[in-house]
C-alpha cells in the first residue's frame, strides 16, 4: 500500500453500552436489525489488514442521552474513560473523539471540560440531534461558545430524524434518513449563523457531506433571499460550507466524492471507514475501491492526500 491512512470515522461499541441501550429500547438501533459485533481486536485486525494507522473512535447512533439527564452524565463519562483507557493502551492507533450528555448544556459543558482537560481528547462527537433539538438552536450556543474558545474539532454523525417514524416508511434509517440528517443539521448550523459566530471549531461532516454536496447551491439561494438583509456581510452558504471538512465514510465511489469535490477543494476530504456499524468485509470493499479510484491529482493518491489532511488537523496525535 502505497500509504497509511488515518480513519476519522470508526466507532466502538463496548458490551456495557450496547446493554445500557438496549434496556432503554434500542434494540433494534435506527431501525437495524440488531447490535453490530465489535472487539478491540478485530477493530486492529481490520486497521492492520487495510493499512489504517490510527482510528479516531466516537459512538455512534444512538448517542448516550435516553431521556435521563444524569443517566446520560454517567454513561457520557464511563464511554469517555473507557475510550481513553483504549487509546493508552494502544498507543498511537486509537485517538478519541468525547461523548456529550445533550441536550443536557450543563452536563455537556461539563463533560468538555473533562473530555480534553483530563482525558486528553481530540475532539467531541456531536449527533445530528438529541430529542429534536437540532445542532442550529439557540440552546446549544454555551457549547459551540466553548468548542469554538478551544479550537476543537466537532465530528458530526447522523441519527434518525426526529419524524422518523414518518419518514422512514419502515426501512433502516441509515439508508437515507442518516443522509439528510446531516444535511438538515447542517443546513441548520449555516442559517443560524453559529458557524460565523464561532469560526475556530474545526467541523467534519460525515458520509461525504451526505445531501449537502447536491444542495450546496439551493441553500445558498435561500439564504442569500431571507437571511441577505441581516447577514450583508458575512460570508455565503457556500462559502461557509466549504469550509468544512467532510469524510468519506460509505459509498464514496463512483458518485458521491465526484459531487463532493464540485463543492470543495480536495484539502478538506478525510477518510472514514465507518467500522463497526459498516461490517468488517464492507469496509474491506470500501477501502478498495478508495484506492481503485482515479486519483484527485497527479503525484497524489486518495490514502496520501487524507492522511495529510487529517495530520494537519490532529497534528498533536498524529506526529
Amino acid at each position: 500500500m502505497s500509504s497509511s491512512l488515518i480513519d476519522v470515522h470508526a466507532h466502538l461499541l463496548p458490551d456495557f453500552y450496547v446493554q445500557q441501550a438496549t434496556a432503554a429500547g434500542h434494540a433494534h438501533p435506527d431501525g437495524m436489525g440488531g447490535w453490530p459485533t465489535w472487539s478491540v481486536q478485530a477493530h486492529l485486525d481490520l486497521m492492520d489488514r487495510n493499512g489504517i494507522e490510527k482510528a479516531m473512535l466516537s459512538m455512534s447512533s444512538p448517542g448516550v442521552h435516553f431521556g435521563d439527564d444524569k443517566a446520560a452524565r454517567l454513561l457520557a463519562r464511563r464511554v469517555n474513560e473507557y475510550t481513553a483507557e483504549l487509546a493508552r493502551d494502544h498507543l498511537g492507533r486509537f485517538g478519541t473523539f468525547g461523548s456529550l450528555p445533550l441536550p443536557d448544556v450543563d452536563g455537556a459543558l461539563e463533560e468538555i471540560a473533562f473530555s480534553f482537560d483530563e482525558l486528553g481528547a481530540d475532539g467531541v462527537a456531536l449527533l445530528t440531534h438529541t430529542h429534536g433539538v437540532y445542532l442550529g438552536d439557540q440552546r446549544l450556543d454555551p457549547v459551540f461558545a466553548e468548542l469554538d474558545r478551544r479550537r476543537a474539532v466537532v465530528f458530526l454523525h447522523p441519527t434518525s430524524p426526529a419524524c422518523w417514524e414518518q419518514s422512514a416508511l419502515g426501512r433502516p434509517r441509515p439508508m437515507v434518513e442518516y443522509i439528510f440528517d446531516t444535511a438538515r443539521t447542517v443546513t441548520d448550523l449555516v442559517m443560524a449563523g453559529v458557524l460565523t459566530r464561532h469560526p475556530n471549531m474545526r467541523v467534519i461532516v460525515p458520509h461525504c457531506g451526505g445531501a449537502i454536496p447536491v444542495l450546496a447551491d439551493r441553500i445558498n439561494e435561500f439564504m442569500s433571499l431571507f437571511l441577505h438583509a441581516r447577514q450583508p456581510s458575512g460570508p455565503d452558504a457556500v462559502q461557509q460550507l466549504r469550509g468544512l471538512y467532510y469524510d468519506m465514510a460509505g459509498t464514496a465511489f463512483p458518485r458521491q466524492v465526484p459531487a463532493l469535490l464540485k463543492l470543495v477543494d480536495p484539502d478538506r476530504v478525510l477518510f472514514g471507514s465507518d467500522y463497526c456499524w459498516t461490517p468488517a468485509q464492507l469496509a474491506d470493499a470500501h477501502i478498495a475501491a478508495i484506492d481503485a479510484a482515479e486519483p484527485p491529482a497527479r503525484d497524489t493518491t486518495w490514502r496520501s492526500l487524507t492522511t495529510a489532511n487529517a495530520k494537519r488537523l490532529f497534528p498533536r496525535t498524529t506526529r
